[in-house]
């Protein structure tokens, strides 16, 4: 028989949850300059088993947020640079003839870097429409099939990936079935004049920082086990379900803003986003119950990638983050 928690484990859960979660991001502050909110928002996707897409301009620290993560995760970690020239089976890997000792040739599988735990898809939006689909089964799965057999690559799996918002040339836009794979999109922003003299600081004087492995694979994954014991009531899920609806014009709940400047809303992967960012938020702040304000606090990462601008909104240059926004904004919580 499955054991029900007491309200008393659960908040003992919540607690020992909520002194880990600092601990990371504790010691990823010791590596990263600010950017408290990105680094929270990556631990919250990680910890739940989603994928994240870090958008910003170069220089502002986002490889260097992935190879943090790696030391204090003590996971296996891979970089793949994406370019033009990148082909899938670089990727994912490829089959190849190889002779025994009697001398008979077989096709062997030679697995290719996507078999890891932790990847880093550098600039991914530099390869070619046709690579990034590779990832298209592994990020939703968590397996590889190629040659007509299915690989399960170990878990806990993220795929970590960069891309630069302002360099078009030389690039090719994720297509909207790769963007609903990434549970977040986190725009990075600049630094500010303190953070930026600390990045400058540390660079004359060369500080090196070592920070030590924390979570391993095993306990990411219990810890998962812990989230899914926080309690969802009725009108938190019903609130997460309005919300995204609000994001299509089409709909009751969408502001004035989205019915002038939407083409599309986001999908129901959205909506689980949702819950499962809450429930990591909840527990980050000691409580084993959600809350409106733990969905409210990552709409924008969870749904501005999964928005589509009309022909109105692209030409007047409208953020989608703003009417994400409004969408927050104008919702009552109350049905």
């Amino acid at each position: 028989m499955n054991h029900t928690a007491t309200p008393e484990e659960l908040q003992t859960e919540a607690d020992q949850f909520k002194t880990e979660f600092q601990t990371l991001r504790d010691a990823i502050g010791q590596v990263i300059v600010g950017q408290e909110g990105v680094v929270e928002a990556t631990l919250t996707a990680i910890l739940c088993g989603g994928n994240v897409l870090l958008e910003g301009v170069p220089g502002l620290g986002k490889t260097e947020l992935v190879k943090a993560l790696s030391r204090v995760l003590k996971l296996h970690f891979r970089r793949i640079q994406f370019t033009p020239d990148l082909m899938p089976a670089d990727v994912i890997g490829t089959n190849m003839m190889t002779a025994d000792e009697s001398g008979n040739y077989r096709f062997e599988f030679r697995e290719g870097p996507i078999f890891t735990q932790l990847l880093l898809a550098d600039e991914i939006n530099r390869a070619t429409p046709k690579t990034q689909s590779a990832l298209l089964e592994t990020m939703q799965e968590g397996t590889v099939t190629t040659g007509g057999q299915t690989y399960h690559l170990d878990q806990p799996f993220f795929v970590l990936a960069t891309q630069n918002p302002i360099e078009q040339e030389g690039t090719f836009p994720l297509p909207e079935a790769q963007l609903d794979r990434f549970m977040f999109k986190v725009v990075v922003p600049f630094l500010n004049r303190a953070e930026l003299n600390e990045v400058v600081s540390r660079t004359i004087l060369r500080k090196h920082v070592d920070v030590e492995a924390i979570l391993d694979g095993p306990r990411i994954l219990h810890l998962r086990t812990v989230l899914d014991r926080v309690v969802v009531s009725d009108p938190m899920r019903d609130y997460a379900c309005r919300l995204v609806l609000s994001t299509h014009p089409d709909s009751e709940y969408s502001p004035e803003g989205v019915k002038q400047f939407l083409r599309w809303g986001a999908s129901p992967r959205a909506a689980q986003a949702l819950i499962r960012a809450a429930r990591v938020r909840a527990l980050g702040q000691g409580r084993p119950h959600v809350a409106f304000e733990d969905i409210k606090h990552f709409a924008a990462e969870v749904l501005q990638h999964r928005a589509l601008l009309n022909y109105d909104g692209q030409a007047e240059n409208i953020a989608v983050a703003d009417l994400i926004k409004e969408c927050v904004n104008t919702l009552p919580t109350e049905a």
